[in-house]
């Protein structure tokens, strides 16, 4: 697909982008996409998954049938949003609709923008089931269902929604499956609702995607507030911040506040206009520091990110890839940096994830306020 067999309008939005070549994911799964195979995909976050599954996609949509084709599921409004712009992005040149359905969002909006029978819709699990039991939504003619990272989609608060949705839909539809981590026990209850799936595993090496440094820093749980303050102060730079909950997460905004720091925040206890601006001024470099929980910055995509900072120790090394993934991303310029800023009680955690994922840590001290390594 990628020797000039494109669409035009795809090829054209493939030479704006300054696309050289197809990622190692994009090359694996484009072609069983076009073929109609049901397909599961872990590959590392920013190793350009979006690309590898709505360039075939788009590319088989029928612009001649005037009803939905294709079913994007997310389980998030940020998520939703990021894959809709990449959508408006691809088909700026061609004659395909489609639309974005959030919770929280106008339905009555919503439903009228389906009354003009749009080919193509990205939504959440919750949304898209509401509309689809008011019957505004119409998926007896859906090819292909799509579910983005789909290890938040199987867990228990999305899965009768999902399974119902797919339901919904003609038993002979397409299923793609794509997530940066997929553990075996998911990857099997998804086969459930798949024909015989082609299994693509890209592994952070062959992914493409731009160098990473990973480093910590040790400190007293007390002082971890100024010497995130002293880095980014010091070091000049921009990062996402993140934390395992949101207690922690409004105290610390609550002290960056008083001390004159502009930040941002973003987790599950804001509207999605207080969540939309805060990744908009991040984005302008009007703040500092965005916070952020774990689940609200999910499938978060900020261009040229190049600092995230964990003020704790994730779960589990699931979660400390989906962090770091926010930084690095695949046409990002620059090398990307996550630094941990941690206790001595939380350093054997960090160790052991690392050893889980093959990374190597680097330790780091302040010294005069600058970040160096430790001799």
């Amino acid at each position: 697909m990628f020797n000039n067999t494109m669409k035009d309008f795809l090829e054209k939005a493939w030479e704006n982008a300054g696309f050289d070549a197809p990622t190692q994911v994009q090359e694996q799964a484009v072609p069983l996409i076009i073929e109609g195979k049901d397909v599961i995909v872990e590959s590392p976050t920013g190793s350009g998954k979006t690309l590898a599954y709505l360039l075939p996609i788009l590319q088989e949509i029928d612009i001649n049938q005037k009803q939905v084709q294709v079913v994007i599921l997310a389980s998030s409004h940020e998520l939703v949003m990021q894959i809709y712009h990449e959508v408006q992005n691809w088909t700026k040149d061609s004659d395909i609709s489609g639309i974005a359905l959030i919770g929280g969002a106008n339905i009555k909006r919503q439903i009228e923008k389906l009354k003009k029978k749009p080919q193509l819709i990205v939504g959440t699990p919750g949304r898209v089931l509401e509309l689809i039991k008011q019957k505004k939504l119409k998926v007896h003619q859906v090819k292909t269902i799509i579910l983005d990272e789909a290890d938040q989609l199987l867990v228990p608060e999305h899965k009768a929604n999902l399974f119902t949705i797919i339901k919904s839909t003609p038993s002979e539809r397409q299923m793609l499956l794509f997530s940066a981590t997929l553990p075996e026990a998911l990857a099997l209850e998804a086969q459930s609702f798949m024909v015989a799936p082609e299994t693509i595993r890209v592994n952070r090496e062959d992914a493409g995607t731009p160098d990473v440094t990973y480093s910590y820093l040790l400190c007293e749980a007390r002082e971890k507030i100024d010497v995130l303050r002293k880095i980014v102060r010091n070091e000049n730079i921009q990062a996402l911040v993140f934390f395992r909950d949101i207690g922690n997460l409004s105290v610390m905004a609550e002290k960056l506040n008083y001390k004159g720091m502009r930040i941002g925040e973003l987790h599950g206890d804001l509207n999605k206009q207080e969540r939309e601006k805060a990744i908009r001024e991040f984005g302008k470099n009007e703040l500092e520091l965005l916070l952020a929980t774990d689940v609200a910055a999910r499938g978060l995509d900020i261009k040229d990110l190049s600092h995230v900072i964990q003020m704790d120790v994730p779960a589990d090394s699931k979660q400390y890839i989906h962090r770091s993934g926010r930084t690095g991303r695949l046409g990002a310029s620059g090398e990307g940096n996550v630094l941990s800023i941690i206790t001595t009680a939380e350093e054997r955690m960090l160790k052991s994830i690392s050893r889980e994922l093959d990374i190597e840590l680097v330790e780091k001290v302040l010294q005069k306020g600058m970040l160096v390594n430790k001799r």
